[in-house]
């Protein structure tokens, strides 16, 4: 076909004049140019969504329509998921860590376009969550597919959509440092230094297409005037713990919220996510939306504005009425968020976890204040906390550092952020070894990460290391015919299994018969039954390699044989293929 044939004739024009190592620069560059323009797409469509909420509705009865959008949000987000995109968009960074994992980076076209319209909706009618990690899937996704399109390696497709992660984050908070480091922090692949140049290049790619259209002031506007003072460090060492009680509270809470929903039919948990959503807006509206209005009130020290249109604002000149609401908005933040992702709603936790961990400082700060404690400035306090947020969440404590210094320009709070986000780290990680976004899939056995080994392991496929050319046996087969299936035989070790229905019952072993295999007065007296063994352990073939390697260091077993779900005989697992295997793919993970 013709289609065909200027697809063949592109790739071969490309193999013959383009580097692979030039084509992979060029590529990130358009990733990063690509990405740039869906974020701004997806910030203009989510803001030209909220001005309609917000000034298209009659002030006398504005606040109860909060009762209303968030609902609608939810329901057309859903809808246009189950009809349209017909898949599962939601988690989009955890979708992004799977695809490293499980689909050697291929991540499907569709979600270049299906998260920008979900999320758009979602959030802009009021849903309570971020636009990050929709985005970041899209800048992923649109990485993935151009790299499909050229039939790059998989390597090459990995560093792609580091681009693709690295350009969302950058363009859509004008942050080019933190959007490199979240690509290796969050993905946690384990880039070498040739892969930090097109990272790098698409993030500043897409930072700066944003400047030219939206300008080259910071996200948010911050009085930097407040120096920090090295008298406070324990305070900030205290907001770090804090932090990390924080970020605990937000993964263990969101697991527990959306494994409610996930357990309810579909109309059940979008009534419900909607219900509790709108109620829990019309009481606290800056749970309304991401939250950045709220973000940004804090870090300039005007709490006041947040008490305005809710049931406590008659009482806000109080310092406890103050206190707990503010805590009250921190613990049903995560509820808010939950519910959103829950009933359908299309969205993230990064503004989520940057919004509590603002909440969180300026708590901490108020009170030292308050009760005179110690002199601290609310506002760096509130920024410190959306690092230690970010930090404990995400485990990505670089990130978190320069993302809130390039979104405020408060570089000056440098070694206080850092405080922050490595106490918090700590504190998390002793009850937490893994972030929000990989928590699910390292229960799975499914997650890559920075350990060479267990990367490496999970690039492998136990499909790819079962050996199936083992003689089957019988339980009832005499020793003679025995004798026979061993003369023609290439292995040491035989699998027995029912002769009806093929269930794994044993293993006989060379070794084991090597001294009544000659003595044919045996040969009619013995079966398989008497002289098989049972093996130190039994694997199933939907084990992970983490999971078989640890079974055969724990049995110290040279083979184990592999059963299928109903206890029927597949194969055997040896540890010469695995490490055969293993040599390969860590050739080709670690080639530069």
């Amino acid at each position: 076909m013709p289609e065909k044939d200027w697809y063949i004739k592109l790739l071969q024009w490309r193999e013959r004049h383009i580097k692979p190592s030039t084509l992979l620069l060029l590529l990130s560059l358009v990733t990063g140019f690509l990405t740039s323009l869906a974020a701004l797409l997806l910030k203009f469509l989510i803001e030209q969504l909220h001005n309609f909420v917000t000034f298209s509705i009659s002030a006398g009865h504005h606040h109860y329509y909060y009762l209303i959008f968030p609902a609608i949000g939810i329901m057309l987000a859903a809808l246009f998921v189950k009809h349209v995109v017909r898949d599962d968009i939601a988690h989009g960074i955890t979708k992004i860590l799977y695809a490293i994992s499980q689909r050697k980076g291929r991540i499907k076209p569709h979600n270049t376009w299906s998260s920008i319209v979900a999320s758009s909706v979602t959030i802009g009618l009021g849903g309570s969550v971020g636009a990050e990690a929709p985005i970041v899937l899209t800048g992923s996704a649109i990485g993935s597919t151009i790299g499909n399109f050229f039939k790059l390696s998989q390597k090459d497709l990995m560093i792609l959509i580091g681009c693709g992660a690295a350009g969302a984050i950058a363009g859509i908070f004008k942050a080019p440092i933190a959007g490199l480091l979240f690509a290796i922090e969050v993905l946690m692949l384990d880039f070498t230094s040739a892969a930090m140049m097109p990272m790098l290049l698409s993030s500043i790619t897409a930072a700066t297409l944003t400047y030219v259209v939206s300008g080259t002031q910071a996200t948010f506007s911050f009085d930097s005037s407040n120096i920090f003072s090295l008298v406070n460090i324990p305070w900030v060492i205290l907001l770090g713990i804090c932090c990390g009680f924080a970020s605990l509270y937000i993964i263990r809470g969101m697991g527990i919220f959306e494994g409610w929903f996930k357990r309810r039919k579909q109309w059940v948990k979008i009534l419900a996510g909607a219900g509790v959503l709108s109620i829990l807006i019309f009481f606290f509206p800056p749970l309304y939306g991401e939250g950045y209005d709220s973000i940004e009130a804090l870090i300039n020290d005007r709490p006041m504005t947040l008490l305005e249109g809710s049931l406590f604002f008659r009482h806000a000149g109080k310092f406890g009425v103050i206190i707990i609401y503010f805590l009250l908005i921190i613990f049903t933040k995560v509820l808010a968020t939950a519910s959103t992702n829950g009933a359908g709603g299309v969205g993230g936790v990064f503004a989520p976890t940057l919004f509590i961990g603002a909440f969180t400082g300026f708590i901490i700060a108020s009170l030292l204040n308050h009760f005179g404690i110690a002199t601290v400035s609310n506002g760096n306090f509130a920024l410190m906390g959306m690092a230690g947020l970010m930090s404990g969440v995400m485990h990505a404590p670089m990130t978190g550092i320069f993302l809130i210094a390039e979104l405020t320009g408060g570089y000056s709070l440098f070694l206080p952020l850092m405080i922050t986000s490595l106490i918090s780290l700590i504190t998390i990680r002793a009850f937490e070894r893994h972030s929000i976004y990989s928590w699910r899939l390292a229960q799975k056995g499914e997650l890559l990460t920075h350990h060479k080994d267990k990367a490496v392991l999970t690039l492998l496929k136990m499909e790819n290391v079962i050996e199936d050319d083992f003689d089957k046996v019988y339980p009832e087969m005499l020793l003679g015919t025995l004798v026979k299936v061993i003369s023609r035989a290439r292995r040491n070790s035989f699998p027995v299994v029912d002769r009806k229905d093929g269930t794994f019952v044993g293993v006989v072993l060379l070794d084991d018969i090597r001294n009544i295999m000659f003595r044919s007065e045996l040969y009619d007296r013995f079966t398989v039954r008497r002289i098989m063994s049972s093996p130190p352990a039994v694997l199933h073939v939907h084990d992970s390699m983490e999971q078989v390697m640890t079974t055969f260091d724990r049995t110290n077993a040279w083979n184990l044989p592999v059963v299928d779900e109903n206890g029927r005989y597949v194969g055997f697992v040896s540890k010469s293929k695995i490490f055969n295997s293993y040599r390969k793919v860590l050739v080709h993970f670690s080639d530069e």
